[in-house]
């Protein structure tokens, strides 16, 4: 006999599964009944633990974006940030990079999530976040037009990894070299990789 699963277990089981089906799907192509069948559980059990669809899609969108605040102050705070560098942010890319390569439910998430923010309520959050990301690079010390270009950047890595960029530069000059201009010298490693 298989032991019983904590609550907070399964309720972790069910924001993993939710994670991966929105990534998939979407927020307007995802149902709850395919959450709760991803997750092995019945769809009257997600419903119970997270209300609407909306609000798990919210909570799922949260947990995603909060992991690169979370990696952004963790580098603040036991790295130096030199604002005055070109080079200065590059812990903070680093760690972005790592983040995003690693999990790319979590990155087709947030895409997912920034094109559902016609939503009232996803689009409050999602300029809720991006302000509190920007915020916390612009505690770096850089100014807002440096912030912004590294958001900004970050956005672009998000749109190259989502349209399976590295993994099809083969054969596409100009593809590879956006590729080799975005990911510096990780796009070897990730055209190696596919």
């Amino acid at each position: 006999m298989t032991p019983r699963m904590s609550a907070d277990a399964r309720r972790e089981l069910v924001l993993e599964a939710a994670t991966r089906a929105f990534a998939r799907t979407g927020y307007a192509g995802t149902s709850t009944d395919a959450v709760a069948k991803e997750a092995g559980v019945s769809q009257p059990y997600v419903v119970r633990i997270f209300g609407t669809k909306l609000e798990l899609f919210v909570e799922v969108f949260d947990r995603a974006t909060r992991r690169i605040i979370d990696a952004f102050e963790h580098v603040i705070a036991t790295q130096v940030i030199d604002p005055d560098s070109e080079e200065g942010l590059s812990p903070l890319g680093q760690a972005y990079a790592d983040l995003v390569l690693r999990d790319r439910d979590a990155l087709q998430l947030m895409v997912h999530g920034f094109a559902a923010a016609t939503d009232p309520e996803i689009g409050a959050f999602a300029r809720s976040r991006m302000t509190e990301i920007f915020q916390v690079v612009r505690g770096t010390g850089i100014d807002d037009d440096r912030a912004r270009d590294f958001v900004a950047h970050g956005m672009l890595i998000n749109v190259m990894l989502a349209i399976g960029a590295p993994e099809h530069v083969a054969g596409d000059a100009a593809l590879l070299a956006l590729t080799d201009c975005v990911f510096g010298d990780v796009a070897d490693s990730l055209t190696e990789a596919s």
